[in-house]
């Protein structure tokens, strides 16, 4: 796979970015091309046009829409990678690809060297709609352990997305930062049903609502287009590596 540095504008902090891989439908791995050297972009707004790439296979010929590759900064920001344009040269017209029963998925999300028991590995869901992103908040938190995931069939006032065991989780789809109150509100209605809450979070969060996530001890993970969850502070590392923690006697 191809690696490309990349500083972040924000911080300054150097990343070694890795391409993500996906399958082409005539089976063959397919990335977007990365441009070396070009800087990357800091996303401040998002746009689903932005947010969506032009690649070719190699193999057949193909050209289809792929997510943007993005960064996720510990600092906090969420950066875009530039990607070199695909040539117009050629017979393959443009199409979008969409996920089938059968096919291979993406790269796969390495298991964390610090977590307790092993895990297969996890296979991400690309996220076209606000839909996919709760599914693939979903299979993560099955993916960590957690049984019994379900979604209410309408959104309850609380926004609560997704139910579980010991836990019910928020994702916020929008093109927009997670905010202060959306951390306030998860963890008093966790508090209220005596459960943990988790945030997912398409488009990073505000400095506030990441101080006050770790102040209550609320998992905060981004979600790229790719369906790659990132855990961004300490209790979302800490669930990654120990998983869920057992019910107390009674619950």
């Amino acid at each position: 796979m191809e690696s490309v540095p990349v500083r972040c504008p924000a911080c300054r902090r150097d990343h070694a970015y890795i391409t993500p891989v996906y399958p082409c439908p005539c089976g063959s791995p397919t990335a977007p091309p990365l441009m070396r050297g070009a800087p990357a972009v800091l996303i401040t707004h998002r746009t689903w046009n932005d947010d969506w790439v032009s690649v070719r296979c190699h193999s057949c010929g193909r050209r289809d829409q792929w997510p943007h590759p993005e960064l996720c900064c510990p600092c906090g920001a969420v950066l875009r990678i530039p990607v070199r344009p695909v040539a117009t040269r050629g017979t393959t017209a443009p199409s979008t690809t969409s996920a089938t029963a059968g096919s291979p998925g993406p790269s796969h999300i390495p298991l964390p060297p610090t977590a307790a028991h092993p895990r297969p590995t996890f296979r991400p869901l690309v996220i076209r709609t606000a839909r996919d992103a709760v599914d693939t908040a979903a299979l993560y938190l099955q993916w960590l352990g957690f049984r019994h995931v379900v979604q209410p069939e309408t959104r309850p006032g609380s926004r609560i997305d997704l139910r579980a065991a010991g836990l019910i989780a928020q994702v916020d789809a929008t093109t927009r930062p997670t905010v202060l109150r959306d951390v306030e509100c998860l963890w008093l209605n966790a508090l209220n049903a005596s459960v943990a809450g988790v945030l997912f979070s398409l488009a990073g969060y505000t400095d506030e609502a990441r101080s006050r996530a770790d102040g209550l001890a609320v998992p905060l993970f981004t979600l790229d287009l790719t369906g790659t969850p990132q855990p961004v502070n300490g209790p979302a590392d800490e669930l990654v590596s120990v998983g869920p923690r057992p019910p107390a006697p009674g619950a």
